[in-house]
């Protein structure tokens, strides 16, 4: 009968290591799946700024190819702009561009004097471009930047952005024509086309290339930060709704680059607008 209080210990020390033992499973299982979720984490997080943006880079680099062979043309602008042509864009900017005396003030040639250079918007040399959504049919060039990108019509992410290309805002105007050529890119991850947009400074120099002719624009402002919901950034003549001190009074040829900022966000807009200095057939 003695015995009866040590048979009850045993019991209850027992029991004890056996919720030890519980809850040590439960903690390391606990712990294995943390773990676990972590790295999947970690995984999708280099999937993402890693793997989605080489091969987007790589895709759009292999459109750039395509469009250039389907052109008949090898890539016309190295790394930097010739003495000549950086020259040039600087009178752009200025409103002095070297357009043989007949100009708009915006920096784009006047209509005689792009037909004694061999065409106009409205002329077979320089064909109007109508595009059909999501299809790549010019190619940005941005010397400073080290940077050929193709754009394409529309900025449907899925479709443009993400595969690395910059995307035309429908509704605005094409290269070339009077008005806003205005174009989104990501700066992060997909190709992060306009990665370092916010290295741009007034008169560099940009290019867009179509089957039909060169454009060449020259920075003239650049608007370091604006809301998302800024419209008048993309207007035929733009001009920051939000900054109105950013943007134009007057009708020109405007190009108009836009991406996110800070990096890594989408809160706010970067712009960066240019004036036509030059245009010429292949």
């Amino acid at each position: 009968m003695r015995a009866l209080p040590t048979l009850r210990a045993s019991v209850v020390v027992h029991r004890t290591r056996r919720r030890r033992a519980l809850r040590r499973r439960v903690l390391w299982t606990g712990g294995e799946l943390l773990v676990t979720v972590g790295l999947a984490l970690l995984l999708l997080v280099v999937h993402e700024v890693w793997w989605t943006d080489r091969e987007a880079r790589q895709g759009a680099e292999r459109e750039v190819e395509a469009l250039e062979r389907e052109w008949g043309t090898a890539p016309t602008t190295g790394t930097a702009p010739s003495a000549g042509t950086a020259a040039t864009a600087g009178a752009a900017a200025t409103g002095r561009a070297d357009t043989g005396g007949a100009g708009d003030g915006s920096g784009a040639p006047a209509a005689s004097e792009m037909r004694r250079r061999g065409g106009g918007p409205q002329d077979e040399g320089f064909r109007q471009l109508s595009p059909a959504r999501s299809q790549a049919y010019a190619v940005l060039v941005v010397p400073r930047l080290h940077l050929r990108v193709p754009v394409a019509e529309g900025v449907d992410k899925a479709e443009v952005l993400n595969k690395g290309y910059v995307g035309h805002y429908p509704g605005t105007q094409q290269p070339g024509q009077a008005g806003n050529f205005a174009v989104a890119g990501h700066r992060n991850t997909h190709g992060e086309p306009f990665r370092y947009l916010n290295r741009l400074r007034v008169k560099d120099v940009v290019q867009v290339e179509t089957g039909a002719a060169v454009y060449t624009y020259a920075v003239d402002q650049v608007l370091p930060e604006t809301s998302a919901r800024d419209s008048g950034v993309v207007r035929p003549v733009p001009r920051s709704v939000v900054k109105p001190a950013y943007g134009y009074g007057d009708p020109g040829y405007y190009l108009t680059l836009t991406t996110c900022t800070p990096e890594y966000t989408s809160r706010y807009r970067l712009v960066v607008w240019g004036k036509l200095l030059s245009m010429r057939p292949r």
